[in-house]
């Protein structure tokens, strides 16, 4: 189902919009159609059988009927299952990230959004992102909880402080789009507001090229601002990137893998994993290591983290390229 907008939905503009509207719309006229067939039965019932002086009781005294209590328990049951089904396939969807999508660093704050890009460029409160190419949205926050609202993309994530989420979108034509923080975050949470910039992949090649950073970081990428930070902070004495063994785990094809932990217990080693793990790595220790790293809380941007996980997931994405 495709929308171009509707009083109940604004226009569907990503690849994803026609499931969510069409799941939306059969709930809808499904609660729409039982509304007005209970209440037109119930109004049906009190006019028809009403009391009347000088008439008899017209209804039967049987108060149970075989075939009602089937149909009023399997119909409800079969609605659930349908849309039970439905929307766990429509969540999965959304939940699961295109291998090929460009990823967005999203930084929540009061009260604006910051962008970072693969090459290093950033953006305030408007999002750029090229037609018809899978974007995965990284979203942390710098203080309070934000929830990142793209309506007309259908997408809507919490965004919580010292820890990532994950969204994805691909928008079906160009144009501009609104963003909205949808969780209260403080006195200027209604002004919390953006764009999404939907252009052409020549338009979008231009526009990483066309300037430095609007937001810090000297243009510098995320990946380089990681290895920069893995070298001044001697994060290479410990742990090596070539796979072999030394002080700590190496950190070669360690993202998105799963690690052992001293415990027993086994867990994917994603971008919360990694971020718990330079800001309290006690207490998380791999199987067959020392607990001797230290924290970096407080010794780190949160920019800087955001590199050194970048950084890392690099040396997974390299290896699987080759």
């Amino acid at each position: 189902m495709d929308t171009t907008g509707t009083f109940w939905l604004p226009e569907g503009a990503s690849t994803l919009s026609g499931n969510v509207d069409s799941l939306f719309y059969f709930i809808f006229w499904a609660s729409v159609f039982f509304f007005i067939l209970i209440v037109g039965l119930s109004l049906y019932f009190i006019i028809r059988y009403r009391r009347r002086a000088g008439r008899e009781e017209a209804t039967s005294h049987r108060g149970y009927n075989v075939k009602l209590e089937v149909i009023w328990t399997l119909v409800p049951i079969i609605l659930v299952f349908i849309v039970f089904v439905w929307g766990f396939k429509t969540y999965m969807k959304m939940q699961v990230v295109p291998r090929d999508a460009v990823e967005i660093k999203v930084t929540g704050r009061q009260w604006m959004w910051v962008f970072d890009y693969p090459n290093g460029r950033n953006s305030l409160n408007e999002l750029t992102v090229p037609v018809g190419q899978p974007i995965k949205l990284l979203l942390s926050s710098d203080d309070v909880i934000h929830s990142f609202y793209a309506p007309q993309f259908r997408v809507k994530q919490d965004v919580l402080p010292d820890r990532y989420t994950i969204a994805w979108f691909q928008a079906k034509r160009t144009g501009t789009f609104d963003l909205y923080c949808a969780e209260y975050c403080g006195n200027g949470h209604s002004q919390m507001r953006g764009t999404i910039k939907v252009v052409s992949e020549d338009d979008y090649a231009s526009f990483l090229e066309g300037g430095g950073a609007e937001e810090g970081g000297g243009g510098m990428s995320l990946v380089a601002l990681g290895k920069q930070t893995f070298t001044s902070r001697a994060c290479h004495t410990c742990h090596t990137v070539d796979g072999s063994a030394s002080v700590g785990p190496t950190l070669q094809n360690l993202y998105d893998h799963q690690v052992t932990l001293s415990n027993g217990q086994t867990i994917t080693a994603d971008e919360n994993y990694i971020r718990q793990s330079i800001l309290d790595p006690g207490s998380q220790v791999v199987q067959g290591f020392q607990p001797v790293m230290p924290t970096f809380q407080g010794l780190l941007s949160d920019r800087q983290i955001d590199g050194l996980i970048a950084y890392i997931k690099s040396l997974s994405n390299a290896q699987e390229a080759q």
